[in-house]
């Protein structure tokens, strides 16, 4: 039977593909790393790992394999959890995903008052795109993950957060901006792979791909809005992201649909697996998150966006 500890060597190379970044990642030279991995194939008897290719992959019994050593390892840190808690030295661990263009302004919010407020608390807080962080969630790489719903997956608990307004960040005049108008004007998008570009694309019934002569697509709020100060057009932007924006604040316009005059929004939520320890301290974010972002408009004005 392979050791604890060789089982943490094969989940770090799993989740790296790379023998010196998983070598760093426990703390342990490239060789050492390397020959526990091979002595633990050697036990196990089949390859765990497939060296032939370009890039490092899984062989069909590494994928069979990975999810069981991780619930061992998993189940594991219970008995650690055990051991703290009978000798009074219990902090229980948080490892949290935030998709960005909510961590933008939830840290600068939460983070300080969290430290302050649960000292029985210790919280690890990692940007992911949101399908990296469903994917993180699955590998039971972090604990919980706040995001953009609707999730649905019959082994995570998603409890609805708050819901956000998403504005039009443009230089139109008035308060209020129609999806007619906005048709006219000039796009700028986040990235790929954000949930607020599939929902901005969605909305304002863009086509991938349309593109002018001169274009730019990125990751950074605040590079899109100077982009629409300097260019003009628009870009869709969070509710809350304006306590922590420098730009013009009468730039940030309430859209309502041409059709039906309501408003886009998302659904934040926290979603985590069904059986886990660390309830207790999760139960204690959501609490403080629904305290913090309650929303005292009706849920009716409105329409709840997609993530993808």
């Amino acid at each position: 039977m392979i050791s604890l500890q060789q089982m943490k060597y094969l989940v770090a190379l799993e989740e790296h593909r790379h023998f010196q970044q998983a070598s760093e990642a426990c703390f342990v030279t490239q060789p050492t790393l390397s020959m526990q991995i091979k002595k633990a194939e050697d036990e196990l008897g089949f390859a765990v790992f497939d060296r032939s290719a370009h890039d490092l992959r899984l062989t069909p019994f590494g994928e069979d394999l990975l999810p069981v050593l991780r619930s061992i390892l998993h189940e594991t840190e219970k008995i650690e959890m055990l051991r703290q808690k009978r000798s009074g030295q219990y902090v229980e661990r948080l490892k949290i995903g935030i998709i960005p263009t909510v961590s933008a302004y939830l840290v600068n919010d939460l983070f300080r008052n969290w430290r302050k407020e649960f000292r029985d608390l210790q919280v690890t807080v990692e940007e992911f795109r949101t399908e990296n962080l469903l994917e993180a969630l699955r590998r039971k790489e972090i604990d919980c993950g706040i995001l953009a719903g609707p999730v649905v997956s019959e082994n995570l608990r998603v409890v609805p957060l708050f819901t956000e307004e998403i504005r039009a960040y443009t230089g139109a005049g008035g308060e209020k901006v129609s999806s007619k108008e906005l048709a006219v004007l000039k796009p700028w998008l986040l990235n790929e792979g954000n949930c607020l570009r599939n929902q901005m694309i969605r909305f304002c019934g863009l086509e991938e791909g349309d593109e002018s002569n001169w274009d730019y697509s990125g990751g950074n709020l605040d590079i899109l809005m100077e982009m629409v100060d300097q260019n003009g057009g628009y870009t869709l932007v969070p509710e809350h992201y304006l306590r922590i924006s420098r730009h013009r604040p009468e730039y940030f316009k309430t859209i309502y649909s041409a059709v039906n005059g309501q408003i886009p929004a998302r659904q934040i939520v926290c979603a985590f697996h069904t059986r886990t320890y660390k309830l207790p301290g999760i139960e204690k974010i959501i609490r403080s998150l629904q305290l913090h972002y309650s929303e005292k408009r009706k849920a009716s004005e409105f329409t709840i966006l997609p993530w993808k």
